[in-house]
């Protein structure tokens, strides 16, 4: 029998359904198999302590959020790059192109440079986190720290030192400004 578009099988009285579960004997109604929880399940009891994320989903949120947010900005500049460097005798149609070369190569440049910091903060984060067992701002900060030295550990000592104390000063910045935000600004 043919299913027609919004006639329903289950309800039509020619219709017989296939059950999997029918020889099984279950003693379980088969409609409980297919409800999934709603929260994390967690192996050890020791992990639904720790409300924070794995330092796998870590690695992907701090990756991708600095990839894009590379990808956004670089994009910006090179839009603004390509409106300055229009010639006068340029047609709509090259226009157009310059701006879309110009913003797609700044774009993915940055957010390939943005996010292989993003990369290594977080897996330093994680390392933090789990090394010391406290997930808190002096984590970040150190994490930070450390990425700032190690993005500029190729330029000499004194370049690694003032990117670090940089890197330190944005990351408590961000979660000092995002505790601020959870405090005070009502979701």
């Amino acid at each position: 029998m043919a299913h027609h578009r919004g006639s329903d099988p289950e309800t039509e009285p020619n219709t017989r359904l296939y059950n999997p579960y029918h020889d099984l004997n279950l003693q379980v109604p088969v409609s409980n198999l297919y409800k999934l929880p709603t929260s994390p399940e967690f192996l050890f009891a020791e992990e639904s302590l720790h409300q924070r994320r794995s330092w796998g989903e870590n690695l992907t949120f701090y990756t991708g959020s600095a990839y894009l947010g590379g990808s956004i900005s670089g994009a910006a500049v090179g839009l603004f790059s390509a409106l300055k460097n229009f010639e006068q005798g340029d047609t709509l149609k090259l226009k157009i192109n310059r701006i879309l070369n110009s913003s797609g190569h700044t774009g993915r440049t940055w957010g390939n440079r943005i996010g292989v910091v993003g990369l290594i903060y977080a897996g330093l984060e994680s390392g933090v986190v789990a090394v010391t067992d406290r997930d808190d701002v002096w984590s970040s900060v150190a994490a930070g720290l450390a990425t700032g030295a190690v993005c500029r550990a190729a330029r000499g000592v004194r370049s690694a030192a003032v990117a670090g104390a940089l890197g330190g000063l944005a990351a408590g910045a961000v979660v000092a400004g995002k505790q601020v935000l959870k405090r005070y600004v009502p979701i």
